[in-house]
């Protein structure tokens, strides 16, 4: 039982593994053919020669190495084994990094060449000037992944595809290596247009922008929440100095406002307690002497002496100088030196 576990799981691996791969070769298409060329790219060695593109339409990189190019049309007969099928076909061989497609690349083969003069030099026929047709296998030469009948061409002139059209480009128009149909007056706007006629990603684009920023608001918000709730909750378990201190000195002046409001300016807001209690240890050393025997402490204890009472002094001061009726004026003697 355990076994056929086992089997049963490395099949649906298998299984599961074969479509994601035949899913991403499904992205690789024949993008553009060249038969005649005279006056189009040139090769490592400087020789003109026919080519085929491959573009990848997704936006993943998929590598194309041990895919296979025909243009032999027997190997549509499904009674032919694979190994029958591929000895009619061309290899795209492994050994050179551009066939590792990436979003959106195109990829130029060259036909009716040698394989030996470079990685992307195929052996595959295409004739000159006459109808062709161009199949892509994939790597187990049984599933067919793209194909096209390309028409009689003149020098230089191309098969190109733009969408699901195809059509000939001139020899001034041909693209090589690059998006097909691309001008060079071209406006973003326009090209933005041709490649999105019914709008369908432009309203996906936009709609995507929006969730996102809605989903970023989203978790701002909800961090900003638990960051404001932790800072709450550690307030309440251990209040923060500087909030201490003013909350105290608040209580501190409203205590002494209130001692003010009650007793009267005359206290200054001090407490009646307080006031007291300094009243009452103020009386004790007085009866202790303790300000007697304090060094550097002088008591000034006031007394009455109506030296202020200007009646009593004007008073004394006409008595002391009024002379008398009855008397002779005091004359003043010299006294005799002896």
């Amino acid at each position: 039982m355990n076994k056929l576990r086992l089997l049963l799981g490395a099949a649906l691996m298998v299984s599961s593994t074969a479509n994601v791969l035949g899913q991403g070769a499904r992205n690789i298409v024949i993008s553009e053919v060249l038969t005649n060329n005279t006056q189009s790219i040139v090769d490592e060695f400087g020789q003109r020669e026919a080519w085929i593109e491959l573009e990848n339409t997704s936006f993943t990189t998929y590598n194309v190495r041990g895919m296979y190019i025909t243009t032999d049309r027997s190997v549509l007969d499904k009674s032919l084994s694979a190994p029958e099928r591929i000895s009619r076909m061309s290899i795209i061989p492994s050994g050179d990094d551009r066939t590792a497609m990436g979003a959106r690349k195109h990829l130029i083969l060259f036909c009716n060449s040698n394989p030996q003069q470079g990685k992307l030099h195929l052996s595959v026929e295409v004739p000159m000037s006459e109808p062709v047709w161009i199949a892509l296998y994939n790597g187990n030469g049984v599933e067919l992944i793209d194909s096209v009948s390309v028409p009689a061409l003149n020098a230089d002139e191309s098969w190109a595809r733009g969408g699901k059209v195809w059509s000939v480009k001139s020899a001034d128009n041909v693209t090589p290596g690059i998006e097909n149909f691309i001008k060079a007056d071209e406006t973003k706007v326009e090209k933005f247009k041709r490649e999105d006629p019914h709008g369908f990603a432009m309203a996906i684009m936009a709609m995507g922008i929006v969730f996102s920023c809605l989903a970023l608001l989203w978790i701002f918000f909800t961090i900003f929440g638990n960051v404001m709730r932790k800072i709450e909750s550690s307030k309440n378990k251990q209040p923060m100095k500087p909030i201490t201190k003013t909350v105290e000195k608040t209580a501190e002046l409203g205590h002494k406002t209130s001692n003010i409001l009650q007793e009267g300016l005359s206290k200054k807001g001090i407490d009646m307690e307080l006031y007291l209690a300094v009243i009452g240890m103020a009386l004790k050393q007085y009866e202790d002497d303790v300000h007697d025997v304090e060094s550097g402490v002088i008591t000034i204890m006031s007394k009455d002496t109506d030296w202020d009472d200007e009646y009593s002094q004007m008073t004394h001061f006409h008595e002391a100088k009024r002379p008398s009726d009855h008397s002779a004026p005091h004359i003043p003697t010299t006294p005799e030196l002896h």
